[in-house]
């Protein structure tokens, strides 16, 4: 009879925010001590606090202490981060290790990580579509993925059963898994995420510029105005990296948005009410929609 005890799967967390340390909430409720987490802190706070609340087991700033000999790599820095940090991570991988991510771009990471990484490491790109307008592991949330999209990337050269050993784990989670090639990835993101950040903040940035009125604007403010500039507060370096990586795609949608907008201005300044009257019935009856479909398929939008 066999009787060695199965080791615990080693995971190690590559910065422990809001989407590290939510993950690692997440797994140790589901698995307990059946799987050991380490995680990569900056500070002695942050590495104090991931312990405390029970994100990760051991917390440290060494790397090789954190990646040594781990199964799975969660890397959760800002996506320019990404690649460098594999960088410093390869001398200390073992063989067959699995590098995810929840980087929110995924063709530039790609790009670059096909270029460096050995044959028997593989990388399986992937973007958790959920977060919080706050960072850091003070708001981690064991709940934060649930019922929420979770892209999964094909294309990135590992083989099935290498995916079905990160899905084996990321399945606690509860997200809901859609899987895409990057290309489409990189596009669809830009739509449903990018650009709809990046006009948050334009609407911030445009009561800063009401002049005069600013003050008085201030008093006004309500609900709308909070709730549809709710994530303008999103973590800055995050997104000048996110900005970065595919430039391409939100500029062209950034256009596509000021033809939108140009139309409107044009009917305002022609009186045109049934262009705008047209425009709002449309975007209503999409919107409620799509939250219907959200809430039969029992997607969280939120």
């Amino acid at each position: 009879m066999n009787n060695a005890v199965k080791k615990p799967l080693k995971f190690a967390i590559i910065g422990v925010g809001l989407i590290g340390g939510s993950l690692g909430l997440c797994l140790k409720r589901a698995l307990g001590n059946s799987i050991y987490i380490t995680g990569l802190c900056r500070t002695e706070r942050s590495m104090q606090h991931a312990v405390k609340c029970g994100a990760v087991d051991y917390a440290s700033a060494d790397l090789k202490e954190v990646a040594g000999a781990a199964d799975i790599v969660f890397l959760s820095p800002p996506v320019l981060q990404i690649v460098p940090m594999v960088k410093k991570l390869l001398p200390y991988l073992s063989p067959h290790t699995i590098i995810t991510d929840a980087g929110s771009t995924k063709g530039y990471v790609w790009q670059h990580l096909k270029e460096i990484l050995p044959e028997n490491i593989y990388y399986i790109a992937g973007h958790p579509m959920t977060g919080k307008e706050k960072s850091g592991v003070d708001a981690a949330d064991a709940d934060l993925f649930r019922g929420k999209a979770y892209v999964i990337i094909d294309d990135t050269e590992a083989p099935r059963e290498v995916y079905q050993r990160l899905m084996d784990v990321l399945k606690y989670t509860e997200a809901n898994f859609v899987r895409m090639e990057i290309a489409q990835h990189d596009r669809c993101a830009a739509v449903i995420s990018h650009v709809p950040h990046i006009a948050a903040a334009a609407l911030v940035t445009l009561l800063n510029r009401s002049g005069d009125d600013l003050e008085s604007c201030i008093k006004l403010i309500g609900g709308g105005f909070k709730d549809t500039t709710r994530i303008a507060s999103s973590n800055a370096d995050m997104w000048a990296d996110i900005c970065m990586t595919n430039g391409g795609e939100i500029a062209r949608n950034l256009r596509n948005l000021q033809t939108i907008l140009g139309e409107v201005i044009t009917a305002c300044d022609s009186h045109d009410r049934q262009y705008i009257y047209d425009y709002f019935t449309a975007s209503k009856k999409r919107r409620d929609s799509l939250l219907e479909n959200a809430a039969k398929e029992k997607i969280d939008p939120n």
